[in-house]
């Protein structure tokens, strides 16, 4: 499979950058790397058509500078694009999130190894750190946790690291479904349940949990916030990222109208992450 690699210079870069990266994404982007002020993504060659070109030609924002170039990647040159650019993500003393390819620190209580391919939730994005950083203050042992939109399934496998009883794992895309599991064996986490579908598959599960994680975008989270309470135990939690911060006001009324309440905010590059909890 060929890869049609794009360049985008984005002048300022943040937080223009994570926009297109969105933008991207829906139009079938399956990659991106960051060498500021250029965003570089990749699309297969087989899913890339004129009709793609055209939106991405059309794409602007107000006092924004986004011009780009294209090449085509053959094969054999992907996993050492990806090598190149992927570099390990360290949290503190608690996790170090790393490649295959990338040598083991023993100076963390966590080494997590994450094939970097397609999928999202390799660690670099502001939104996975601050899920991490937000599950650092969990006690996990012996409770239910669901990872939605789990991509890579790092959030999951580092709950089953925090001793969690039972982990379900669900994404809507099957290479991101492929690849959680190849990362679950990777890193001795077999026992994580690997689901590949969407909200469709939350509601088909007798599960209920302590904590719900769902690093999505905001308007899929406020679609399927319903299904999530439905799902929580009592006294449960649910950590939300995935959206700006700017977009918390609308998260805040939310949990008005729904007797929740905010009890941890998390702030990195305007993004935001979210831990909610039912009133008492």
């Amino acid at each position: 499979m060929e890869y049609k690699e794009f360049q985008f210079r984005i002048e300022p870069f943040e937080p223009f950058n994570d926009i297109l990266v969105a933008m991207l994404s829906e139009l079938g982007f399956e990659s991106f790397t960051e060498e500021k002020p250029i965003l570089k993504a990749y699309i297969t060659e087989t899913d890339f058509n004129s009709e793609i070109e055209n939106q991405i030609e059309a794409i602007q924002f107000p006092e924004v500078s986004i011009t780009f170039e294209q090449q085509l990647i053959p094969k054999e040159n992907w996993n050492k694009k990806w090598e190149e650019s992927f570099q390990p993500i360290q949290i503190e003393d608690f996790c170090y999130i790393r490649a295959p390819f990338h040598e083991a620190n023993p100076n963390v209580k966590f080494d997590l190894i994450i094939e970097p391919k397609m999928s999202f939730g390799t660690g670099h994005h502001a939104t996975t750190q601050m899920m991490v950083q937000m599950m650092q203050g969990i006690a996990l042992e012996n409770l239910n946790v669901l990872d939605m939109g789990a991509g890579t399934g790092i959030l999951g496998i580092l709950a089953l690291k925090l001793k969690a009883n039972l982990v379900d794992a669900i994404d809507i895309e099957e290479w991101a479904f492929e690849n959680m599991q190849e990362n679950a064996a990777r890193n001795q986490a077999s026992e994580m349940n690997c689901y590949l579908g969407g909200v469709e598959k939350l509601q088909a599960l007798n599960n209920q949990y302590d904590l719900i994680i769902a690093n999505i975008n905001k308007n899929i989270l406020f679609n399927q916030l319903p299904t999530y309470v439905s799902k929580l135990k009592s006294g449960g939690k649910i950590l939300l990222s995935g959206f700006f911060y700017v977009d918390v006001e609308e998260f805040e009324s939310w949990c008005k109208e729904n007797q929740f309440q905010i009890t941890k905010v998390l702030n990195h590059e305007n993004w935001a992450c979210l831990m909610v909890e039912k009133r008492a």
